[in-house]
């Protein structure tokens, strides 16, 4: 049974509010691995988990704050356009974007105007109301 320090596998499928699926780890038969409690998904999200067994299914909606966050306008930036490669940009494109720390964060370009290119680092299903299917596979305790 899935606890507060439990690391499970899992598929996941998230459907938007018209339906519409955005995103499984079903589609490339490539679960999910998840340590309870290490940050990684919302504490709304993983609530949702707890009491689950291997074998189980569980379909539940979150809000937007309780799922990948409100958008945050200041994620939006705005940068010049000699800073890219002209290839790599498109509007819609994802980019990456190596931090101070060395990790990398996608960030979707949302417009381009004249020397300006905005940056969206928001989470591409920020704001959104997203419905979870779960399967449980494993749990370990």
């Amino acid at each position: 049974m899935i606890t507060t320090t439990s690391e499970i596998i899992f598929h996941v499928t998230m459907k938007l509010d018209d339906g519409s699926a955005a995103d499984s780890t079903k589609v490339n038969n490539k679960p999910a691995k998840l340590r309870m409690g290490d940050g990684s998904l919302s504490p709304a999200f993983e609530a949702e988990l707890q009491g689950l067994s291997a074998g189980d299914s569980k379909e539940f909606t979150l809000y937007a704050k309780d799922a990948f966050g409100e958008n945050n306008p200041d994620n939006i930036y705005h940068m010049e356009r000699s800073k890219f490669e002209a290839e790599s940009l498109e509007v819609g494109a994802i980019i990456m974007f190596a931090q101070q720390d060395g990790h990398e964060i996608p960030g979707v370009i949302r417009e381009i105007v004249g020397d300006s290119v905005t940056i969206d680092f928001n989470h591409p299903l920020a704001g959104q109301t997203i419905t979870f299917d779960v399967d449980v596979i494993e749990v370990n305790a």
